[in-house]
């Protein structure tokens, strides 16, 4: 049975399309109405409420906290000051992926570190010898993203003790919603102006609440994991067991991925006199490259309307994004066909009117402006489409850090 989150009684009566994914555990839900286009654009031209609340939250505290998260991860944490954030991944000896998430620095010597999948054991046993404890909060806090436009406005007229409004790009701030305090963060998993708000779990509802209230004047919905899909692929953000396979699931070497193969290589951070859990590996990777990396794609559009034309249909590629594994090959030369990688998510990009993709390919070819195709499937039968690779993200507006 899955668990509900503190959220649940509000979400579960606006969740009219019934429908739920498990999440860590948890109830998430995919969608309130049976599609999810409303939600997206709440996103991109309002305000959208996503419930994050099944993130895994984790505590260090003591003299060598710093030390601690600075020998986990691959960031700098030393170059992370008190009320900043640091979006990171950390990585086991052999320099492959385990999690990645943030690291907020509450204060001197206190760090809150989220993950995607249960980290305590590994988090305290890198702690060995060190005078730093790391507790699991994942139950104590509740969390919330609230990501768009109107965010910023909604939080103005709500937190008091606190000025959120000239809040940094990856800064935190704490004050109070009415009678709960909360730390807020700017942050968030949709490439969007955004702010996820981490509240006591018996103060939930009351944020809540507060939040769905004043928000109905700035286009103000709850939306589930669907749009966050969308936007989070438009922003060119991973999804773990999806664009990459963390190092403690993967069944065979060749699935997992260093940070410099998932086009996370400006997160590792070099630091003279201090070691790092996989220092050594990334090391000699940075020496010698991957023959692997990680790329934006985005599809000819043409090609795909005529595959679909031929058997009378409308491109049917809009919709839910797809976290399916589907071919890359070369395209011209004399090597035209071979397959040369695959895509992790892909999705039609409403904001941008395209077919865009993340994908795992040689290094050869990951440079924008690189010429392949990728395999299309139309009333089961495969083709062949062209596209080719482009910078990501691929939706970056201003306002995200402005």
């Amino acid at each position: 049975m899955l668990l509900e989150t503190p959220f649940h009684p509000r979400t579960a009566a606006l969740c009219r399309s019934s429908r739920w994914r498990n999440w860590s555990g948890c109830a998430a839900a995919l969608s309130y109405e049976p599609g999810h286009e409303y939600e997206y654009y709440a996103v991109r031209n309002g305000s959208a409420l996503f419930d994050v609340s099944p993130l895994r939250k984790y505590e260090v505290t003591g003299p060598d906290a710093a030390a601690l998260v600075d020998r986990v991860v691959t960031r700098n944490v030393f170059r992370c000051a008190e009320g900043r954030v640091l979006y990171t991944p950390w990585c086991d000896e052999a320099g492959k992926l385990i999690d990645d998430g943030t690291v907020q620095r509450l204060g001197a010597d206190t760090f809150r570190i989220t993950a995607a999948d249960p980290c305590l054991r590994w988090f305290q046993d890198c702690a060995l010898g060190m005078d730093a404890t790391v507790r699991d909060v994942t139950l104590d806090l509740a969390a919330l993203a609230l990501q768009g436009p109107t965010s910023r406005d909604i939080l103005a007229r709500l937190v008091t003790g606190a000025d959120t409004r000239s809040l940094p790009y990856f800064a935190l701030v704490q004050g109070s919603i009415g009678p709960a305090p909360v730390t807020i963060t700017r942050t968030g998993y949709t490439g969007d102006l955004g702010y996820e708000i981490w509240v006591p779990t018996n103060h939930g509802l009351d944020v809540w609440d507060a939040l769905i209230e004043t928000g109905r004047g700035y286009g103000l919905a709850p939306a589930g994991l669907d749009a966050l899909d969308v936007a989070r692929i438009e922003a060119g953000l991973l999804l773990k067991e999806v664009d990459y396979v963390s190092s403690w699931a993967a069944l065979i070497e060749s699935r997992k991925s260093s940070p410099y193969e998932a086009g996370l290589g400006w997160t590792v951070q070099p630091r003279p006199g201090r070691d790092f859990v996989g220092r050594r590996a990334l090391e000699r990777e940075a020496a010698k490259p991957s023959d692997w990396a990680l790329a934006g794609l985005e599809a000819d559009w043409p090609g795909i309307e005529k595959r679909f034309a031929a058997v009378g249909l409308p491109p049917l590629v809009a919709g839910r994004a797809s976290r399916d594994a589907v071919p890359i090959y070369e395209r011209g030369g004399r090597a035209a066909g071979r397959q040369i990688g695959y895509v992790t998510s892909a999705t039609f990009s409403p904001i941008l009117k395209k077919y865009i993709a993340l994908a795992t390919i040689r290094r050869e070819f990951a440079s924008p402006g690189s010429r392949i195709e990728i395999e299309l499937t139309v009333e089961f039968v495969r083709h062949k489409v062209p596209a080719r690779v482009v910078e990501t993200p691929f939706f970056d507006p201003a306002r995200k850090r402005t």
